[in-house]
């Protein structure tokens, strides 16, 4: 059963065996994520060196389900900028936002602006 979407910024955490990993670990069963955070999280393995074999490796023994980007998600993530922009937020965190909202689900991330956002989905912190 899947109980929380993971953030770019969660999985790199755990990947990167930084502080807060424990929270992601803790979640890693029913977790899910989404494709645009999946494409950061890989994106951000290869600039720090990982050769793409081991990056997919890597990300794929995490047993994550994957959540394709679809139209309607970026209607709803497109929708989430006006609220987001004066935060710097991202596509890729309005992406993992409107995959939270769309799942109904707790979002999980180390990005502490978030919080501010009044969301009808809870965010929680893993540092």
């Amino acid at each position: 059963m899947t109980e929380v979407v993971l953030d770019a910024s969660a999985v790199l955490a755990l990947l990167n065996d930084e502080p807060g990993r424990e929270k992601v670990e803790s979640a890693l069963e029913g977790a899910v994520i989404g494709t645009v955070n999946l494409s950061e999280v890989m994106a951000k393995l290869v600039e720090k060196g990982v050769p793409e074999p081991q990056a997919i490796s890597a990300i794929d023994e995490l047993e994550l389900e994957i959540i394709p980007f679809d139209t309607h998600l970026a209607f709803r993530a497109g929708a989430l900028r006006p609220l987001t922009k004066p935060l710097g937020m991202s596509l890729g965190d309005r992406a993992c936002i409107a995959l939270g909202l769309h799942l109904t689900l707790p979002v999980l991330t180390a990005e502490r602006n978030w919080q501010s956002l009044s969301l009808p989905v809870p965010v929680h912190l893993i540092r």
